[in-house]
């Protein structure tokens, strides 16, 4: 197995930690403790759409983390709204607040930053460019590879003849 496959996982998991610490000491800079940085970032993720529970799974990556409970615990602090659709009862649409579009805002002003001091670290605009090509082709390659694995094996077709032998 290709060492620099495996490096490339760990670095992945290594930065979704890293990010979301990063993203942590940005609330407790803001003095913001009613919600946590997966929550802030899955607020930051629904932006200014309306979108179901469903819909905010599927487009974020919230690996460990509760959705629904998130949902809850951000409408409970008021920085989402929701309704349930008029369509389909199941459904819950949310949306941001006042106080989510708020933090929204603080969150984008903090990429802004970071996107400015990414130079001192002497990451370019094309070396990113190039990063998230690689990383969308691995997605792709993933859920292909979950795909095939999720696909049952069909039987060999049952024959009444005799079995032969592969070489004669």
């Amino acid at each position: 197995m290709d060492n620099s496959y495996l490096e490339v996982i760990s670095y992945l998991e290594r930065l979704h930690r890293q990010f979301l610490e990063v993203v942590k000491l940005e609330l407790e800079g803001l003095r913001i403790r009613d919600i946590n940085n997966v929550q802030a970032m899955m607020l930051f993720n629904i932006g200014d759409a309306e979108m179901t529970v469903g819909e905010l799974t599927l487009r974020g990556c919230y690996l460990g983390s509760n959705v629904s409970y998130n949902v809850k615990k951000m409408v409970e602090n008021e920085y989402l709204a929701y309704e349930r659709s008029v369509h389909d009862r199941r459904a819950i649409h949310v949306r941001l607040t006042e106080k989510g579009i708020k933090l929204r805002d603080s969150l984008t002003a903090m990429h802004r930053r970071h996107t400015e001091l990414l130079s001192q670290a002497f990451v370019s605009a094309d070396d990113l460019r190039a990063a998230g090509i690689t990383l969308r082709r691995l997605e792709n390659f993933w859920m292909r590879a979950a795909d095939l694995m999720q696909r049952p094996q069909r039987p060999a077709p049952v024959s009444s003849l005799p079995a032969q032998p592969l070489f004669a």
